[in-house]
């Protein structure tokens, strides 16, 4: 006759799997990216990364109240952000809204450019989307 010995296991907790983010930026976003982190003297991207995404909730449990989010001058000076991402989710909420008054004239030149081919870039426009 054989007897295996068993083992009791005890209850301890399992520890939270920490989740792996991973990004493909282009080289100004990373510049971009590295300078902020020093600026804010943070040495690792999950810190930076916490820290974004506490703010980004505060900016969207704000637009969800209706709240609008602003930048003030020490002179008074105000100017509001308007980040498309954040107004699709207080569509309830009037969103900041244009009125153009178009002639005819206007409207057919639209119309006409609009129902072009689109143009090919510019160099300018190749080399700011590269840096």
């Amino acid at each position: 006759m054989t007897f295996k010995q068993v083992r009791k296991q005890t209850s301890q907790p399992k520890k939270a799997r920490k989740s792996k983010f991973q990004a493909d930026l282009a080289p100004a976003e990373d510049r971009m990216v590295r300078g902020l982190k020093e600026e804010l003297q943070q040495g690792s991207n999950t810190d930076f990364l916490s820290d974004a995404v506490a703010l980004f909730r505060w900016a969207v449990g704000e637009r969800k109240r209706g709240h609008r989010i602003f930048s003030e001058s020490e002179k008074g000076e105000r100017k509001e952000l308007v980040f498309p991402r954040l107004e699709r989710i207080a569509p309830e909420f009037s969103l900041p809204r244009v009125e153009i008054s178009w002639t005819t004239k206007e409207l057919e030149s639209l119309a006409e450019l609009a129902s072009r081919e689109p143009a090919d870039p510019t160099e300018t426009l190749i080399r700011a989307m590269r840096d």
